[in-house]
């Protein structure tokens, strides 16, 4: 079985990101950049299923510019077997992914996908479920198990009430959520190696894919300054604060 792996690079999560002074958007300029934490989770639980002898194949994906490759590569470090690079300087919305990662698909004819539930610098959460809907194929959402055994997968996903389990057929799609597994460390030898892997790079073009974004960034600010908190006299007035300031009673 064969598992494509979508990957995405962005500021690390220990960053603290900074806005344009023009609110067109965040500041990335000598910004440390790393792979999306619940892509790292995607391509662990891949791994795992190739060292269980489920998958024969991992696959890494990442659309973007050039730098993305340092992302790929260390997915490769992690486990997967090779990286495809769909290489763009265009503005990437979930949609447009999900178009690119269809025509890979069609391609590469995986068993299945599984990519991070969303991404930590635009939290769409969208590019799986649409990516499902192209293909027409089942998904889960928000796993935090996955079993696989012959050609159905059983998913346990967090939902508000607390977990579903699901049975789908193969091919599916699956999104992880963080606690499907911890990510192994890339070691010095497997970083070595995985410079050694095939890297194939392709344009939206080749694929025959628009990658025109279909949305625009209005305006891009910080959250607001939390302020400080003050000290009441007594429970009257608590509830006065509450009912008259905070107006939540």
């Amino acid at each position: 079985m064969k598992v494509l792996v979508p990957v995405k690079r962005v500021v690390d999560y220990n960053v603290k990101v900074r806005v344009k002074s023009d609110g067109t958007g965040v500041d990335i300029a000598n910004v440390k950049m790393s792979m999306n934490p619940f892509d790292e989770i995607a391509i662990e639980e891949a791994v795992r299923l190739k060292e269980a002898g489920t998958a024969t194949e991992v696959i890494a994906v990442s659309a973007g510019l050039a730098g993305c490759q340092e992302t790929l590569r260390t997915a490769m470090a992690i486990g997967a077997d090779r990286g495809i690079l769909i290489e763009t300087d265009a503005e990437l919305q979930p949609l447009a992914v999900a178009k690119l990662l269809k025509a890979l698909v069609d391609k590469e004819q995986p068993k299945l996908v599984v990519l991070g539930k969303q991404a930590i610098d635009d939290d769409a959460n969208q590019t799986g479920q649409m990516l499902a809907a192209l293909l027409g194929w089942p998904q889960a959402t928000f796993a935090s198990k996955v079993m696989i055994a012959g050609d159905k997968a059983t998913v346990t996903r967090e939902v508000d009430g607390g977990l579903e389990t699901l049975e789908m057929s193969l091919p599916a799609i699956i999104t992880t959520d963080l606690r499907l597994n911890e990510p192994r460390y890339a070691t010095l030898p497997n970083i070595m190696k995985a410079k050694k892997k095939p890297l194939d790079t392709v344009t939206p073009d080749a694929l025959g894919v628009d990658v025109a974004p279909r949305l625009k960034t209005l305006k891009v600010a910080e959250p607001a300054k939390r302020q400080a908190g003050v000290k009441v006299a007594d429970v009257a007035d608590l509830i006065a604060k509450l009912k008259n300031e905070a107006k939540v009673i």
